[in-house]
């Protein structure tokens, strides 16, 4: 697909558009601002706020074999964050200013899922990414990560009992990797790293509620032959640290047409470490991240739902707030 068409989409999709900090102890102001920015944790975040949309919208319901869906959404979150322009020689501070930043992210995605089984779903999500950061004044638009999913509930549902559902979930690296651009003067719209996740999700209807539950692990796999320069030092390995995620909520018919959930995610990443060509080492630490999201479904005709959702940041390495949509997309030649 030619780029200058992928970027005129997603242009025309936002229209009106509108970093835990390590200090290091020798360098320029360069080199502090990058350390102090985090620039290689960018987008964990924005991947854990993609988890609970999807959590909440299809971990609990499978298609039917044979059957095909097709699904948009489109998320905006928010991440206000002070930088230090710090630069220290012969041990001294000589320059000091707190700098504050803002990045605004929109991501435009398209989810297909196909029942190879009544029990057993695949599916794939493309998303388009607009990024864009007031205080450097950058922009990128581009693919994100792409992924594949699979869900299976090993046992039938049986009405009062819960349901449980086995997922897996591998992602690519097919975003602008943020180990292989100019930090200074650009952004990513990828984590640069393919990851493998798994988890287990738990549902029980108890009408006129539904409460849910999920748990799950990832894997991300180290990169081998960069060659990023990050100040005076050029960036070699990476090894992203795991991580674990835990979900709970509910969900309430307020009436046929209305239904409201709520739901709260609890994140934690490992420390990534990261190995430059002279042979030094730098450590972002682990981190804990929290998320509080509300969804509101509306039934606009007899099969076609809208989910509205609003998120709340509840610790400061998660995004401060979001807001997204989602609804299906039906094309007539392609069996629901």
């Amino acid at each position: 697909m030619n780029r200058w068409l992928v970027r005129g989409f997603i242009l025309f999709s936002v229209t009106g558009l509108l970093p835990t900090m390590a200090l290091s102890q020798e360098g320029n102001v360069d080199e502090a601002r990058e350390a102090l920015a985090r620039q290689e944790g960018d987008e964990d975040s924005s991947k854990q706020l993609e988890e609970v949309f999807q959590a909440a919208e299809t971990s609990y319901s499978l298609q039917k074999k044979g059957t095909h869906s097709l699904n948009y959404s489109f998320d905006y979150s928010y991440t206000g964050d002070q930088r230090l322009d710090l630069a220290i020689t012969d041990g001294s501070v000589r320059n000091l200013d707190v700098v504050p930043s803002a990045t605004h992210n929109f991501t435009n995605a398209f989810s297909y899922d196909y029942g190879l089984l009544d029990n057993l779903t695949v599916g794939a999500r493309i998303p388009l990414v607009v990024k864009y950061d007031t205080q450097d004044e950058l922009n990128i638009y581009d693919f994100g990560d792409i992924s594949a999913t699979a869900r299976w509930q090993p046992f039938a549902y049986v009405p009062g009992k819960m349901s449980t559902t086995v997922f897996g979930t591998f992602t690519t690296k097919t975003g602008v990797s943020p180990y292989e651009i100019d930090i200074d003067e650009q952004l990513s719209t990828g984590s640069g790293y393919y990851s493998v996740a798994g988890g287990v999700s738990f549902s029980k209807v108890l009408d006129p509620v539904v409460v849910f539950g999920s748990t799950s692990a990832t894997y991300n796999i180290p990169e081998t032959g960069l060659q990023q320069v990050r100040g005076a030092r050029v960036l070699q390995e990476l090894e992203p640290g795991f991580g674990l995620s835990g979900s709970a909520g509910f969900a309430y018919s307020l009436s046929y047409d209305i239904s409201l959930s709520i739901s709260a995610q609890l994140s934690y990443s490992d420390q990534t470490i990261l190995s430059f060509s002279d042979g030094t080492q730098a450590v972002a630490q682990d981190q804990m991240s929290g998320f509080l999201s509300m969804s509101l479904g509306t039934r606009v005709s007899d099969t076609t739902i809208v989910n509205t959702s609003l998120g709340i940041g509840l610790t400061e390495d998660a995004p401060d707030f979001s807001l997204g949509v989602s609804l299906p997309i039906k094309f007539s030649g392609l069996k629901e």
